[in-house]
């Protein structure tokens, strides 16, 4: 049986985003753990429960009824309950004016070794996008460290919409690369940005577009030898360059969980380009 670590935002996650690559994983009998920052229950964003909420800069509804429906089982149900806590297992790096900060440091990467050897009982991580992700999971350290203990295990790590994020902030300490320097990736693309009612559970603040236009960040991070595919005005867009499986937005998600199962399962390395 595989296991999947599914991280979730505090701040809202797509429905969709979650319970396309869900079906997927729960139609192959894999089992799924889930994780949030700080170990509190995640909720969808109500836009993504709504199917007949009208995405502004498509002009029509993204959400099915039926997928409106499997978000509010997931949301009615128990089993988001009880998240792991990334704050409570993964360390964090100590600032450089620690009055101790050599003997801390040392203890840092003590701690790193043992969050290795902890994830051995796991076989892909998935970052399941949305709004939050911009706030708690795009630069949380903690996460961009799950990420590379990952990489280094050889695992395939899945990322949706704003969670491509992650990816391209998660960067060996010494050299500062983006681990998705040289390789084929998409995520939200410029077109989809929000002009305004950028939002957030939680919290009454409601912005304009995005803090940052996630697609040119992909384009840096990628590097000349990698590659963005926004694929804008094509219904689909996955792309598997191993071991980073990525869905540009909410209509791939089902398509994004297929391809973590087949890179599981058929040991696929490349799609989509």
């Amino acid at each position: 049986m595989k296991h999947i670590l599914v991280v979730l935002s505090e701040y809202g996650y797509w429905a969709e985003e979650l319970v396309g690559p869900l079906r997927e994983f729960d139609e192959r009998g894999y089992r799924v753990t889930f994780a949030t920052p700080t170990g509190k229950r995640a909720h969808a964003l109500p836009p993504s429960l709504d199917e007949e909420y009208i995405d502004p800069p498509l002009g029509r509804s993204v959400t099915t009824a039926e997928v409106a429906e499997l978000g509010r089982q997931v949301e009615s149900g128990n089993r988001l309950d009880n998240p792991l806590s990334l704050t409570g297992r993964i360390p964090e790096r100590p600032y450089t004016s620690a009055p101790d900060y050599l003997r801390e440091l040392e203890q840092y990467h003590r701690s790193l070794e043992q969050v290795d050897t902890e994830l051995e009982q796991f076989d892909a991580l998935l970052i399941v996008g949305g709004s939050g992700p911009i706030v708690d999971l795009a630069n949380n350290e903690r996460l961009h460290d799950l990420i590379l203990a990952f990489v280094r295990a050889g695992k395939p790590v899945g990322a949706e919409c704003y969670g491509v994020a992650c990816l391209a902030f998660a960067r060996d300490w010494d050299d500062r690369r983006s681990i998705i320097w040289g390789k084929h990736v998409t995520g939200h693309c410029k077109e989809y940005d929000y002009k305004e009612g950028t939002g957030f559970l939680g919290t009454d603040f409601v912005m304009g577009p995005p803090p940052y236009p996630l697609e040119y960040i992909l384009r840096d991070a990628t590097g000349p030898q990698g590659a963005y595919h926004g694929n804008f005005g094509k219904p689909l867009s996955v792309i598997v360059d191993f071991p980073f499986i990525t869905g540009r937005s909410t209509p791939d998600s089902f398509l994004t969980g297929q391809k973590m199962v087949e890179v599981l399962e058929d040991g696929i390395t490349r799609f989509g380009w």
